[in-house]
């Protein structure tokens, strides 16, 4: 059961940001097999593993989403590669009380597509050109490439998303706009090719999980409210 679980997820339907790329690869596939010729062949079999590789890095697993109202789940897929201290980003205007901030690596391998970790309302938003260090290092977080946002719950906490661009990644999507309402778990957008996600918890709220563990985005729970 759990291989055939395995292989349901990893082929499961992609997002539709990825809809061009696998048209163009499809495309180019179609095109090289028509040509008779070894050229054609060899630009017919990049043209189908870039397929497959794009159907794979754009999927859209299906997630159970917890759906409580007093708890906080993971953004995104990948490892939790560090838990700081610090004050939440200056440019949403938050003010400087150190907050705890949960820093998740996504590899290549990892699902790419963001997620709202609580309900709530959009009340800020901010992207800052940058730099492409690898999103691993912690100077990532204040130099590369990103965009942030930040939900206001009912109760006026506030939770900060960050997505950032990596030493691969060069296109950051976020689909969410400020006043726009998100139910927990809802897919907000996505960040090519490798890249990393800093959340920052409300004042008061201590994360439930270690440096190392796997995060599952939409399911994994990272802290109670």
């Amino acid at each position: 059961m759990s291989i055939l679980h395995s292989i349901r997820t990893n082929i499961s339907k992609p997002h539709k940001a990825g809809y061009p790329f696998l048209c163009i690869s499809a495309l180019i596939s179609f095109i090289g097999y028509r040509i008779h010729a070894r050229i054609g062949h060899l630009i017919g079999l990049i043209g189908s593993l870039f397929f497959g590789f794009c159907w794979y890095f754009f999927r859209n697993p299906k997630r159970i989403i917890p759906h409580k109202n007093d708890i906080l789940i993971s953004p995104a897929d990948g490892t939790v590669s560090a838990i700081n201290y610090i004050p939440p980003p200056v440019d949403l205007g938050l003010g400087d009380k150190p907050v705890w901030r949960i820093s998740i690596f996504l590899s290549i391998f990892n699902v790419h597509l963001q997620r709202i970790p609580v309900a709530g309302k959009i009340t800020a938003r901010s992207y800052i050109k940058g730099k492409f260090f690898n999103a691993s290092l912690d100077k990532a977080s204040e130099h590369n490439e990103r965009n942030a946002i930040c939900i206001t719950l009912p109760d006026g906490k506030k939770v900060v998303v960050v997505q950032i661009a990596g030493l691969i990644a060069r296109r950051i999507v976020c689909n969410a706009d400020i006043n726009q309402q998100f139910n927990m778990g809802d897919i907000y957008g996505l960040i090519r090719f490798g890249s990393r996600v800093d959340l920052y918890l409300p004042d008061g709220c201590q994360p439930c999980i270690e440096v190392g563990q796997t995060m599952i985005g939409g399911e994994t729970i990272v802290a109670k409210l």
